[in-house]
């Protein structure tokens, strides 16, 4: 499917906050708009935030949702974190490292915006961890995930 986009759809409770977020904060490119949604291009994809006037149930640290970026190079990846201090983005976690000294090592960070979506933007130090690396079970921050889970 290399001739595919992935394609995202997440609510905003604030269509001007959904846009001064992902376009002047993140840099995503501005697409169609109406009063009720909002395109952005994020990477080459497409995300759209829809308005609601539900709330929505906030959930306990960074599971079950949050969508993001997996970034090839850890220069682009801290070129993105810088941006996003220097915008005054809302972490939501601060920039760390997981599982270090294995093949699955990456850096990561959090940013919540405006309506509480999480999204994380990380980069692996071997790429094969990306998709490969099954011999793993780890999958995110145990302590992150409740239990049972």
């Amino acid at each position: 499917m290399k001739d595919a986009l992935f394609h995202l759809a997440f609510p905003t409770h604030d269509v001007a906050a959904a846009k001064r977020f992902y376009v002047d904060g993140l840099g995503c490119t501005l697409g169609r708009e109406s009063s009720r949604a909002v395109m952005f291009g994020l990477a080459g994809h497409q995300l759209v935030a829809h308005l609601t006037t539900e709330s929505l149930p906030s959930q306990q640290g960074i599971y079950p949702h949050h969508f993001g970026l997996v970034f090839l190079s850890k220069d682009s990846w801290r070129q993105f974190l810088e941006q996003a201090q220097a915008n005054r983005l809302s972490f939501y976690q601060q920039p760390r490292v997981r599982f270090p000294g294995t093949s699955i090592e990456h850096h990561t960070f959090f940013l919540e915006d405006p309506s509480g979506n999480l999204l994380e933007f990380k980069h692996y130090l071997h790429e094969s961890a990306i998709l490969g690396e099954r011999e793993f079970r780890e999958i995110g921050d145990s302590s992150e995930h409740p239990a049972g889970s």
